[in-house]
């Protein structure tokens, strides 16, 4: 029997993935944005939405970035009214565990659990730059590996909060959560190197026990975090062997938490272009390529590589003959650099730029793309199951270029051959993300304990 394909639809934030200037474009801010994405994706069967969030405008050499600043208001307050307008659509956030505490985020997840009979699901990432960390009162940003010891134990601490509701705590209606068995239920004592807390929760164990948890690292700790902690990870493989080889690595990393291979989900942010011949698909990509990496974006990111102030370049001329710089003060702040080798990586960058006699905007096009899906809707399909059945990953996180539109023409064209294919569903089977995932269920706190 074929690999079930799973599908989420990314809303897409201004950076070089959206088109925002596109007249087609619409609202990033106004909620009918929000619900037209989500309904979208339901109508398909899509598995759940994701929502990114930024604590802070993106900045570069201490500037806002002009092309990237928009508002976006809070992500749990969207997925809650998003709850109260789909029915089985699973509803995902990106959070950050630099600057939350666990209790609170705990208890705000398992509320949205409640509040969507079962469909939530939390996208752990760590500190993004220090930019961010100056709205918070601690300030700076934490050193990487730090940022996973964090996030780990940050995690391990929300597990323990969900757990201290047993599910046979409530005796009388378990919507009111007033007739408890007994005194100790929600009590719970943390005490580790990043947390030490005791309390008692207030929030009765949800109906998927643990809300879904995503992770978004791509690090050796990004790995290892994800295999000891994870359902699934948001990846960003750009080609069928590098995914291959992604997905065989972290598979391979479960036995060790006791984990088997179906209990995480590999899951790539990907993009699509469809057009009714393979050309017409192929000249609308490119020009959509080359509205989502203006001149100016193409330098900022340049700069993120070498590290120094590229303003004066030409954006189609030459690379810079010097390599960048390794100074520990980056114009980025903490943010995550492309590359862990910036000096091997500009020497590749110079090798394909002289190989096909490329620009730096054009150079920049074609070494930032994520995987993308380009072709007829027949075409598109195949490439996609074929993608899933050779195991390069177990599904895919949309990330259309327009908002709020971008994921029609994918519903209405491709789902439906995917589903004539016996690859996806053609209605939902199950209430919950985890049903919807087939994930299996949250352990209960009994079989934590045995």
């Amino acid at each position: 029997m074929p690999k079930q394909l799973i599908l989420a639809a990314h809303f897409p934030g201004v950076n070089n993935t959206t088109v925002w200037s596109d007249p087609a474009a619409g609202s990033q801010i106004d909620f009918a944005s929000f619900v037209h994405l989500a309904r979208t994706a339901e109508r398909g069967k899509f598995d759940f939405f994701f929502l990114a969030e930024g604590l802070r405008l993106r900045e570069q050499r201490g500037r806002i970035h002009d092309l990237d600043v928009v508002g976006r208001p809070d992500t749990l307050t969207l997925l809650a009214a998003l709850a109260g307008v789909t029915t089985h659509l699973g509803l995902a956030g990106t959070l950050n565990t630099t600057f939350r505490e666990p209790y609170e985020l705990a208890r705000q997840l398992a509320s949205l659990d409640h509040l969507s009979g079962g469909r939530a699901a939390w996208n752990v990432v760590t500190s993004s730059d220090a930019f961010t960390g100056e709205n918070f009162r601690r300030g700076g940003y934490l050193d990487r590996s730090l940022r996973y010891e964090r996030a780990t134990e940050f995690v391990r601490t929300a597990r323990e909060l969900w757990d201290s509701w047993h599910p046979d705590a409530v005796l009388g209606d378990r919507a009111a959560g007033r007739y408890l068995r007994d005194a100790d239920v929600g009590a719970f004592a943390h005490q580790g190197d990043q947390f030490d807390i005791s309390g008692q929760f207030t929030v009765p164990r949800s109906p998927q026990g643990h809300p879904v948890v995503l992770q978004a690292g791509d690090s050796p700790q990004g790995r290892e975090f994800a295999a000891s902690s994870a359902d699934a990870i948001f990846s960003r493989h750009s080609t069928p062997e590098d995914g291959r080889q992604f997905y065989r690595d972290v598979k391979a990393r479960l036995a060790r938490y006791g984990r088997g291979p179906d209990d995480l989900k590999i899951i790539p942010g990907v993009t699509f272009v469809l057009g009714d011949t393979d050309a017409e698909a192929r000249e609308r990509a490119h020009h959509i390529r080359r509205q989502q990496v203006s001149p100016q974006t193409a330098i900022l990111l340049l700069e993120q590589l070498w590290n120094r102030d590229l303003s004066g370049y030409d954006p189609d001329g030459p690379l810079p003959a010097e390599d960048p710089q390794l100074d520990d003060d980056s114009i980025i702040k903490g943010r995550t650099r492309l590359t862990d080798d910036p000096i091997t990586t500009a020497r590749r960058w110079r090798a394909l730029a002289e190989e096909k006699h490329l620009g730096i905007r054009d150079l920049v096009i074609e070494v930032t793309g994520r995987q993308s899906f380009i072709g007829t809707p027949e075409h598109v399909a195949e490439s996609m199951n074929h993608f899933v059945q050779t195991d390069a990953a177990d599904g895919f996180i949309l990330v259309p270029h327009l908002t709020p539109g971008g994921l029609d023409e994918f519903v209405d064209r491709v789902v439906p051959l995917l589903q004539e294919r016996g690859v996806f569903r053609a209605e939902y089977t199950g209430t919950t993300l985890r049903d919807h995932l087939n994930l299996p269920a949250a352990r209960t706190p009994s079989a934590v304990a045995a």
